[in-house]
């Protein structure tokens, strides 16, 4: 698995760039593209007390030692993949050891939510409430009724 997080740039940025970019990683880390996510954490980079959100960004990617024999090139990858986005970027390599990582992935369920398997609300009725009214409540309904039948 390996994970990339952005600091400092824009969380719907950084959903681009996983799309634009999970492609490219994969053939250049030869792994599929389920072993690739992108983090965009809601984090704002500072320096001496000043916000420096998009003009200095700090890229960490979390990866197998084995990845270290593309470190330039998926350096390049990402550095050319933000573009202008962003100023000042540092992408800053964190290598582990595959036996320390564990992963628990439940069978029953599709290891990526996408277009095609996110289950809507559809059919359900809800009342018109006031303004304010209701907000916080949670959805108790069967979001999985029908799942099975697409």
């Amino acid at each position: 698995m390996i994970t990339i997080t952005f600091y400092g740039l824009d969380q719907f940025v950084v959903g681009r760039l996983s799309r634009e970019l999970t492609p490219l990683l994969s053939k250049l880390y030869e792994v599929e593209e389920d072993e690739i996510n992108f983090i965009a954490p809601s984090a704002m980079v500072f320096h001496k007390g000043t916000e420096q959100t998009s003009w200095n960004i700090l890229i960490r990617v979390d990866a197998p030692e084995k990845a270290a024999l593309v470190q330039s090139q998926a350096a390049d990858l990402l550095l050319k993949g933000i573009g202008e986005v962003a100023i000042h970027k540092t992408v800053e390599f964190n290598y582990y050891h595959t036996s320390s990582r564990i992963v628990h992935l439940d069978p029953t369920y599709p290891r990526y939510l996408t277009e095609e398997n996110i289950v809507g609300v559809e059919g359900e009725e809800y009342e018109e409430m006031e303004e304010g009214e209701g907000e916080d409540q949670i959805y108790t309904g069967d979001i999985f009724a029908n799942f099975g039948d697409k």
